[in-house]
Order: C-alpha cells, then sequence, then structure tokens
C-alpha cells in the first residue's frame, strides 16, 4: 500500500488533528485519511453539479417548502 507524508504541517494545527483524533478514538490517519476522502467527494459532487443544466422552478423553492410543512402540520392537527 502506497504511503503518503505530508511535510511542514504548522504545529498548532497537528495538535488539533490530534485531539480531534483522541476524542473520536480514532487514529491521526484515519481522521486525516478520512477528511481527504471528504474533500475529494465534494469536488467530485461538484464537479457533477457544473455538469447539470438548470431547472426551473415553476414557483420558489422556499414557498413549495411551505407549502408541505402547512399540509403536515394540518394532518397532525
Amino acid at each position: 500500500m502506497p504511503n503518503l507524508q505530508v511535510k511542514d504541517v504548522p504545529a498548532n494545527v497537528y495538535r488539533k488533528i490530534q485531539r480531534h483524533a483522541k476524542r473520536q478514538g480514532r487514529t491521526i490517519r484515519d481522521v486525516v485519511l478520512s477528511a481527504v476522502l471528504r474533500e475529494i467527494g465534494r469536488a467530485e459532487f461538484q464537479q457533477r453539479l457544473d455538469k447539470r443544466e438548470p431547472v426551473e422552478l415553476k414557483e420558489p423553492a422556499g414557498r413549495t417548502i411551505d407549502e408541505i410543512r402547512a399540509e403536515r402540520e394540518a394532518e397532525l392537527e
């Protein structure tokens, strides 16, 4: 399995990663690898979004959400 080395990590950043890993009960390796994979996933998702055609809504999304909420509240009463 390949290795990755990150040099010149600021001490305060390293300590933050270390504390975070400890709080999570994980290793620094696991925390950093998870963060890298999450960032790659976000970038890939954004690339897919950028390729999509825009969607024209007939009315503002906020209004639709409000209507759905009102319907659900009416059902609960």
